[in-house]
């Protein structure tokens, strides 16, 4: 058996960048002979192996043919007689289609290094509009590598243009798509990604809405730094009509929290907009902030990115923190309940906001009313999201 390392590990190594992982190939070998040197099988539909020490994943080359439209209309050959170039010919891109021997030779049979000199994003074959999943995957390498100046070949997207019909888009899931959105939203410069969907047609084959309301401002805000993927996601989004959100997040069957940050950023954006404490108040209590106060400090960052004062954005935040340490047990104490009680809590949060209006207060300034002793609250963590 012959074993290569193959793709991302190997353009990244060229391109002087750190390797996170590193994914390897067998030629020559079997799944049996694999799992005699104690390799353990993971993958379900291809013949991946995790080594016994290093648990980096080993697979054995294969070959791909196309047999229906989506992402698992192929039949995968992995017989010993599939080489290392059999292996290379199915990748995507030139420069994942490059292997690493044992002695260092670097085995590139389509120009992936010379791809990578030239800053360019090439397909390897005809075969990659097979699997219109490819699309989104290029585009996602356009926003990882766009600020070391990398583009897409005019050949490669004049493909990804005959690829983005509603046919081949509509044949992939959209949890796969969504995987790829928010990988591209946590690289370096998710416009990119954003622009290339644009210039392919396949953004507005997935959702017309979404294509139109991409405009520059939109597109500069993305790459601030500090947004997590979610931010971002939201961010994209807020251009639209309410009604489009939510189609495009029932679409993509976007996350809990990704779905909730978009409805609220195309409805609630600018938060800095001049209002009465009446209107802030309803926009506070728009945004359940007193029981999802992270909703409003995620929508402060997206303003931000938008350009919204920072001052004002902190002197809401301020004013919803106010609010939140309004205390209604005294209140209950002197004997209100109910509708009455509501109303008087009511009243006490527009009298602060009131306050802080007419003097804009730079510092909080405490209500003559019952306040509870603030406590530290621990904002709940987002996960990471870790890039291919």
């Amino acid at each position: 058996m012959d074993v290569y390392l193959v793709g991302g590990a190997v353009r990244d190594e060229l391109l002087g960048l750190a390797v996170r992982e590193r994914d390897w190939v067998v030629v020559g070998g079997t799944a049996d002979a694999l799992r005699a040197r104690g390799f353990r099988q993971v993958g379900k539909d291809f013949p991946v192996f995790l080594h016994p020490k290093t648990k980096e994943e080993y697979a054995l080359a294969r070959r791909e043919r196309k047999t229906a439209a989506g992402y698992h209309g192929f039949v995968c050959d992995f017989g010993p007689e599939v080489s290392v170039e059999d292996d290379l010919r199915r990748r995507d891109l030139t420069i994942n289609a490059m292997a690493k021997a044992d002695d260092g030779s670097l085995i590139d049979p389509f120009g992936g290094q010379q791809d990578l000199e030239q800053r360019l994003l090439r397909h390897v074959s005809p075969a990659f509009a097979e699997d219109p999943l490819r699309i989104f995957r290029v585009a996602r390498f356009a926003a990882r590598y766009a600020h070391l100046g990398f583009h897409i070949a005019d050949d490669t997207l004049l493909l990804m243009r005959q690829m983005s019909t509603a046919r081949e888009l509509g044949a992939l899931s959209p949890e796969r798509i969504m995987v790829e959105i928010n990988k591209a939203l946590s690289e370096r410069q998710p416009s990119a990604f954003f622009e290339s969907l644009l210039a392919c047609g396949a953004l507005n084959t997935l959702s017309p809405a979404w294509a139109d309301s991409l405009n520059a401002t939109l597109l500069k805000a993305l790459n601030k730094t500090g947004l997590d993927v979610d931010q971002r996601f939201a961010l994209s989004c807020s251009a639209m009509s309410g009604e489009d959100v939510e189609a495009l997040c029932t679409r993509l069957r976007a996350s809990k929290l990704a779905s909730l940050l978009a409805r609220h950023a195309a409805s609630a954006l600018p938060l800095t907009k001049t209002l009465s404490a009446d209107a802030t108040l309803s926009q506070l209590e728009a945004l359940d902030y007193l029981r999802r106060p992270e909703i409003l400090d995620k929508l402060c960052g997206i303003a931000a990115a938008l350009g919204e004062d920072g001052e004002q954005l902190q002197q809401l935040k301020r004013a919803a923190a106010a609010l939140g340490r309004i205390d209604a047990k005294q209140l209950m104490e002197e004997g209100l309940r109910g509708h009455a009680l509501g109303k008087a809590l009511r009243e006490h949060r527009l009298q602060t906001l009131t306050m802080l209006l007419e003097k804009r207060c730079n510092r909080l300034a405490l209500p003559r009313f019952p306040v509870r002793k603030a406590r530290n609250r621990r904002q709940p963590q987002t996960d990471g999201r870790q890039r291919v």
